[in-house]
């Protein structure tokens, strides 16, 4: 792995509104922190730990285990900042696990957004798309009631894979608490072109309702494997200043997620590496952290 001087950029955040981060900086959150943590932590002990490096909070992965998570969250005032479902849009399949529609109604009153994983078809295949319009409006409906947003999470190899994929669907759903997201690790392993980073960005940005970052090498695509594609922040050849510098001017103000899937060892390290990359970036551009 390659260290790299971090790039002065950050993301700097318009007018508070009512459950808005303070001006000046987008709320901080580990997703897959725990998946190869070799201590094998409890859950009430990775709240613990991401309290004590300063992160906002955390996702959590699929729909079991939330009402626990939520509880040792709040007791350390942090963020469940996302869950992450699957949704199967092949025809005669289950399309979510039923389990969601309780699990929606903890999620009241607070800020944590669905992040959809939309399989079922070959990549990119847009003759599934009005069953994938259907079963996304499904969730949408009872998420709005409890005014939860839903974000479809490009994958690698799932239908949904792309950017251009989730900002598509998106349109076509049509409902305002349905959003894309940006995940740099999966833009690069389908090949996304670093040149035209910006307008991938600018065309998702009016839908855009989360990031997510990690450090990364440059210019591998699908022959990456993960290990160079999701590193701790701070680490790889690709400029991380750039993907901040351009949601910078394009004004983002939503949630950036670090992605720390696959990474081993001990997550205390990587995450306090992560945080200390992260705090440079801020220092550098004059932000509060």
């Amino acid at each position: 792995m390659r260290t790299l001087m971090l790039p002065v950029a950050l993301l700097v955040v318009g007018q508070m509104a009512a459950g808005e981060q303070p001006a000046g900086r987008n709320p901080f959150f580990a997703l897959c922190m725990d998946t190869h943590d070799a201590k094998k932590r409890t859950v009430e002990q990775q709240a613990a730990m991401l309290k004590e490096l300063g992160y906002d909070g955390c996702a959590h992965l699929w729909c079991t285990g939330v009402t626990e998570r939520l509880k040792t969250l709040d007791a350390r005032g942090l963020k469940l900042s996302q869950i992450y479902v699957r949704v199967n849009v092949a025809p005669g399949k289950r399309p979510y696990d039923p389990q969601l529609k309780e699990v929606v109604k903890l999620l009241k009153g607070r800020e944590t957004i669905l992040g959809l994983l939309v399989t079922g078809g070959k990549p990119s295949d847009v003759k599934l798309d009005d069953r994938a319009v259907t079963v996304i409006r499904e969730i949408a409906g009872f998420a709005a009631e409890q005014g939860v947003k839903v974000a479809l999470y490009p994958h690698t190899n799932d239908w949904l894979e792309r950017v251009g994929d989730a900002v598509r669907v998106v349109k076509k759903v049509d409902r305002k608490n349905v959003g894309a997201m940006f995940n740099l690790c999966h833009w690069l392993k389908v090949g996304g072109d670093e040149a035209k980073l910006e307008a991938v960005l600018k065309d998702a940005m009016p839908h855009l309702f989360v990031v997510t970052i990690n450090g990364a090498d440059s210019g591998l695509g699908r022959q990456g494997g993960w290990d160079r594609l999701i590193q701790p922040l701070g680490s790889g050849s690709f400029d991380m200043g750039k993907v901040l510098a351009i949601l910078r001017r394009l004004d983002y103000r939503g949630p950036i997620g670090l992605q720390c899937y696959g990474i081993g060892g001990d997550a205390r390290e990587h995450l306090a590496r992560s945080m200390v990359a992260w705090r440079a970036l801020c220092t550098r551009s004059g932000v509060k952290p």
